[in-house]
């Protein structure tokens, strides 16, 4: 019987693609699944690593799929011996790492809830995020333990003499749940206060994120997948771990510190053949200047989280020999659009977010819900339960049916009556060779009711002269009226913990100020 992984064309995909052929990747069944089984225990017996964790220290640490069964199973017993009930929340706030692994799959065998949290936190982001899900226990190093005792749950130090004082627990746990019953809850990448509400995953999660699997990041048996994002964020732990680890496929993470050169070393190292990273993961290897110092066997690139600018797609493509193809979606709708890496028939275009996942509906819609014509921007939104849902994104479509990015919706410029994208003038401006990173926003004024401000980081002075090369750039790039009437030199972007520039961090600075 021919499953989703043998095909790997996009004719393919769309004569071949059916929900119901999603369940046949999977041991379990519509009544009962679980996602630490599907991922772990069922490819016990495979030689292949289950995970490598790229080091910022280097001292990598490589793990077999029987050595994470076992250890999640012993897991698994010692919180039943704990009074940990199915149902009950386990955060882990653990880099990644045997403990963390053991935890994330052992809560879930026990039917517990799993909740992944950032390692960068404080204590104020955790006492938020452990108040609104209320977990039994939480999970985190030695370093952290002493800051997070008074956040309110029970704090366990998951440290190398824990993990020695489960090898008198039974290294099997049969787990025994719903296909419905929760799994996961995922905290979206918000500030500390404003807090976003969990996105709650029930095990059957797994099965959809096939979709994303095989046609966002082109997943197939045999890969050697690497995805650098954080196991705390979507990005990370789903389309990074579960989804290559539910196939059975080595997955590749990253621990400590990022650092591009470390990243691309560990490329050639261990000769990943698939990555999927966020955008800027992609132009920190572009400006670190490493990448001609090592040798790629790299077959497949995606990226999410952001656009990507111009000039690193091109370098992506010069490095690898490959385009990098985009990922869209967000973690309330999942992925919806994609450009299908891997398939050779299959045009990657320059800038574009790529088309549907098959059997997906996807529009741009003016302000009266109706589609927009090819060129026109509008908002995107995916039919979902018999109703469009937005996204909260701007896009436009061409002729050819390939979707593009036009910023978030509170991301749009109006000025003097032009509405201008905040990301197509920060690509404009990322093509001055000085540049290291860039931001723009829209802020009052008088006479135009906006104007443009781009925050630029750069290892050069900023000065007058400096500031007139970026809006000449920006002016020859897109027009003359569409450039940053001001232009701020700072040491650092406002970030989200996933990576992506907080445009409205910034926004909330220049109000206040």
């Amino acid at each position: 019987m021919a499953l989703l992984t043998d095909f790997t064309s996009y004719a393919e995909a769309q004569a071949q693609f059916a929900p119901a052929k999603l369940w046949e990747l999977f041991d379990g069944d519509r009544g009962r699944l679980n996602i630490a089984h599907e991922c772990i225990d069922r490819h016990a017996g495979r030689a292949e690593p289950a995970v490598i964790v790229v080091r910022a220290d280097g001292a990598d640490e490589v793990l077999s799929f029987r050595q994470i069964a076992e250890a999640s199973s012993r897991f698994a017993h010692w919180l039943a011996a704990e009074g940990v009930e199915p149902g009950d929340r386990v955060a882990v706030m653990l880099e990644p790492s045997l403990a963390f692994y053991a935890a994330l799959f052992g809560a879930m065998k026990r039917g517990a809830v799993a909740v992944p949290l950032f390692t960068l936190f404080g204590p104020d982001g955790v006492k938020l995020r452990v108040a609104d899900c209320q977990p039994r226990l939480l999970l985190t190093n030695a370093e952290k333990a002493p800051l997070l005792a008074a956040v309110g749950p029970r704090v366990v130090v998951a440290d190398e003499a824990f993990l020695g004082g489960l090898a008198r627990f039974d290294p099997h746990y049969e787990p025994d749940t719903a296909a419905d019953a929760l799994a996961i809850f995922q905290y979206t990448s918000g500030t500390t206060r404003e807090l976003p509400e969990a996105v709650k995953h029930t095990h059957r999660s797994i099965v959809t994120l096939m979709v994303a699997a095989l046609y966002g990041t082109g997943l197939r048996p045999g890969d050697r997948f690497l995805c650098p994002s954080s196991p705390a964020w979507g990005h990370g732990l789903w389309h990074g771990t579960l989804a290559p680890l539910a196939l059975g496929i080595t997955a590749g993470v990253y621990a400590g510190k990022f650092d591009a050169e470390r990243l691309l070393a560990a490329l050639q190292a261990h000769e990943f053949t698939n990555m999927s990273a966020a955008a800027t993961h992609y132009r920190m290897m572009r400006k670190s200047g490493a990448a001609g110092r090592y040798r790629y066997a790299i077959r497949k690139l995606s990226f999410t989280g952001e656009p990507i600018d111009s000039e690193t797609a091109l370098f992506v493509e010069r490095t690898f020999g490959r385009p990098v193809c985009s990922m869209y979606g967000t973690t309330e709708i999942g992925v919806i659009l994609v450009s299908y890496p891997g398939a050779d028939d299959f045009a990657v275009k320059p800038g574009s977010l790529g088309k549907p996942i098959p059997g997906g509906r996807v529009e741009v819609q003016d302000a009266a819900g109706q589609p927009c014509p090819p060129g026109i921007v509008g908002e995107l939104k995916v039919w979902r339960r018999d109703r469009w849902i937005a996204t909260k994104d701007l896009g436009r479509i061409d002729a050819d049916g390939y979707f593009f990015h036009a910023g978030r919706a509170d991301d749009v410029i109006i000025s003097a009556g032009w509405t201008m994208s905040a990301v197509e003038i920060e690509d404009a401006i990322l093509k001055h060779p000085d540049i290291r990173e860039a931001a723009a926003i829209g802020v009052p004024d008088p006479l135009r009711g906006q104007i443009v401000k781009a925050f630029v980081v750069s290892d050069r002075q900023g000065d007058a002269a400096f500031r007139q090369e970026i809006q000449v750039l920006v002016r020859q790039r897109l027009s003359q009226h569409e450039y940053p009437r001001l232009v701020a030199f700072v040491a650092e972007l406002p970030k989200t913990p996933a990576g992506k520039v907080n445009r409205k961090v910034l926004r909330a600075r220049e109000q206040a100020s």
